[in-house]
C-alpha cells in the first residue's frame, strides 16, 4: 500500500441516503485523503523516532495488512540492540465505514518510539453491506491472537501486551479485551479513545447524542448508517455492544478518553462507569471542547498534544509494572 500526495478531500455525501455504490467511491476517496501527504496539516507528521512499514498478517482464511511502528534504528543506521523484547500495542483506527491506519501516524509512531515498543495498527475491513461489524470485530482479534503467537519472529514480549482504539477501533478494542479475557490472554491495558459502546437500540438515547447531534467530525446521520451497516437485520446488537457484555470484570485497567463535545461522549462515561462497577480499574479523562476524533487531528485539536501524553503515560506505567 502507498500514500498518495496532492489529493483533494471529497465532499460529504448525504449519509441518510447513500447508496452502497456512492459508499464505496467516497470511502476510497476519503481514505486515499487521509493517507495523502496533504492531510499531514491535519493528522500531524510521523515522530521520526519510529519506522513505518506496511505488513501482511496471514489470518484463518485471509490474508490482512497491518501497519507496524518500530523504534528507528540507531547509531548509524543498525538496529539498537535491546536486552528484551520490546511490548506490544495494538492498535485499531476509528472511522467504521471508513478510515486507514495511516490517519493514526502520528500518535502511534510517538508511542512506538517513546515507550518504546511495537505498535501494531490493524486495518480492519471496514463496514459495507457485505461486511458487518462483526467482521471488524474479528480482524481485531485475531490479529491479536497472531501476534501473540508469532511473538518471537515481532521481536515483541506477549507478557506485556496493551490493547488502543479510537471510536469503533475502540469498540473493538474493547470487544477484543473481553475475549482475551474469556480465552485466559492476560493483557496489561486498554485504552478507548472517544469509544462507540453501544449499537443496540439504545444507541441515540444517550444525553450527549442529542447536546452533540452535529458536529464537524461526526452528526447522528453518519451514527445512524454505522449503525445499519454494522448490526444488519439478524444480528445481535448486544453481543457487539460492549456496554451491555454479560461481564466487564477481570478486564485489563482501562483509560477511557472522552472529548465533551462528541455525540459519543457519554458512551464513553457509561462504559467507564461500568467497568469500575465490576472491579475493573477505569480513568475515566475528559477533554473539555474537544470534539470526536481529535487525536488524529492534531494540526486543528489543540487538546490532542496532552491525550497523546496522557495515553503514553499510562501505556507506559502499564506495560512496564
Amino acid at each position: 500500500m502507498s500514500e498518495a500526495t496532492a489529493v483533494t478531500r471529497p465532499p460529504e455525501p448525504d449519509f441518510s441516503a447513500i447508496t452502497a455504490e456512492e459508499l464505496v467511491a467516497y470511502r476510497d476517496a476519503e481514505n486515499r485523503f487521509r493517507a495523502s501527504s496533504t492531510a499531514r496539516a491535519i493528522t500531524g507528521d510521523p515522530d521520526p523516532g519510529a519506522a513505518i512499514s506496511w505488513r501482511q498478517v496471514a489470518l484463518p482464511g485471509r490474508e490482512l495488512p497491518v501497519r507496524v511502528y518500530r523504534p528507528a534504528a540507531e547509531n548509524g543506521g543498525r538496529a539498537a540492540a535491546r536486552a528484551e523484547e520490546l511490548p506490544l500495542v495494538l492498535h485499531v483506527h476509528g472511522g467504521g465505514f471508513v478510515g486507514t491506519a495511516v490517519q493514526s501516524d502520528w500518535v502511534n509512531s510517538h508511542l512506538a518510539a517513546r515507550l518504546p515498543a511495537v505498535v501494531v495498527s490493524v486495518e480492519h475491513r471496514l463496514l459495507a453491506p457485505d461486511s458487518p461489524l462483526s467482521a471488524a470485530v474479528e480482524d481485531g482479534w485475531d490479529v491479536l491472537r497472531y501476534m501473540v503467537r508469532h511473538a518471537s519472529q515481532w521481536g515483541i514480549d506477549p507478557a506485556r501486551t496493551a490493547v488502543f482504539g479510537e471510536s469503533c477501533g475502540a469498540l473493538i478494542s474493547a470487544l477484543t479485551t473481553i475475549r482475551a479475557r474469556e480465552a485466559g490472554l492476560r493483557l496489561k491495558a486498554q485504552v478507548l479513545l472517544n469509544p462507540v459502546a453501544d449499537v443496540t437500540g439504545t444507541m441515540f438515547d444517550h444525553v450527549s447524542v442529542t447536546q452533540h447531534a452535529r458536529t464537524p467530525t461526526l452528526a447522528v446521520p453518519q451514527l445512524q448508517l454505522f449503525q445499519r451497516l454494522a448490526v444488519p437485520s439478524g444480528t445481535d446488537p448486544r453481543a457487539l455492544s460492549p456496554l451491555y457484555a454479560d461481564s466487564v470484570k477481570g478486564l485489563a485497567p482501562a483509560l477511557v478518553v472522552v472529548p465533551t463535545h462528541d455525540p459519543l461522549a457519554d458512551h464513553g462515561r457509561r462504559y467507564a462507569e461500568r467497568l469500575r462497577a465490576a472491579g475493573t480499574p477505569a480513568q475515566l479523562s475528559e477533554y473539555p471542547g474537544a470534539g470526536h476524533a481529535f487525536l488524529s487531528l492534531p494540526g486543528v485539536a489543540p487538546q490532542a498534544e496532552a491525550a497523546r501524553a496522557e495515553i503514553l503515560e499510562f501505556l507506559r506505567a502499564s506495560l512496564t509494572a
